[in-house]
């Protein structure tokens, strides 16, 4: 039996509805349909392609005097392509603080192995969600919202690892967005009620800012 007009026309908008949201529901990277993913080129590798060896470095390593960051992700670790996971380890010295940030494909899982930490996210209606932590404690930056991390113990370093969701979190960082950008500076001092000449001054402060 042939359908009616106002039935065609429901299932060719469910079936729009369905293409638009579909990829907004993928909550990690898209499934692969094989065992693993290689390198374009590249059609056959051993246990090495599985292992990654840049931590090495960090055993033994002295005490940071700067924040700095270690980053397993598809990029430098290109088995992790497809397997929805990659982490990074955080090395803060006393009173550093990783700037606000976000990672817009994935939720972060932070483990602090040691020293101490105020960390803290922002959800959708400004409310801050905030905590101290000690070695052993995690926490869990939801996707996509806005967090920082802050050694707030001024002589003790801390170091913690984070797991993402994806092989490819991406960063967006709030001081290198918004004063990094060739956004005016009088639309910047507008926005935030203040002169030129002070958003001049904080560009200049945070050219080279590290951030993760």
């Amino acid at each position: 039996m042939a359908l009616r007009p106002s039935t065609n026309l429901f299932l060719t908008l469910m079936l729009n509805l369905l293409a638009i949201f579909s990829p907004m529901a993928m909550a990690s990277d898209a499934d692969i349909l094989t065992d693993f993913n290689l390198p374009p080129n590249v059609s056959n590798v051993d246990a090495t392609f599985f292992t990654y060896t840049a931590a090495r470095s960090l055993v033994g390593a002295q005490p940071p005097t700067a924040l700095n960051f270690l980053f397993a992700d598809k990029t430098s670790f290109p088995a992790l392509d497809g397997q929805s996971v990659s982490l990074a380890v955080l090395r803060m010295p006393g009173g550093a603080v990783n700037p606000p940030h976000s990672h817009p494909r994935a939720t972060e899982l932070l483990l602090l192995i040691s020293g101490y930490l105020e960390v803290g996210f922002i959800d959708s209606t400004n409310k801050l969600f905030n905590q101290t932590l000690n070695a052993g404690d995690m926490y869990v930056f939801p996707k996509g919202l806005v967090h920082y991390q802050f050694n707030y113990a001024p002589d003790v370093p801390a170091i913690a690892v984070s797991a993402f969701g994806s092989a490819n979190p991406g960063l967006v960082s709030i001081p290198s967005n918004l004063f990094q950008t060739d956004i005016e500076d009088r639309i910047l001092a507008w926005s935030f009620k203040t002169d030129i000449p002070t958003i001049q001054r904080i560009k200049a402060s945070v050219q080279g800012s590290p951030q993760a």
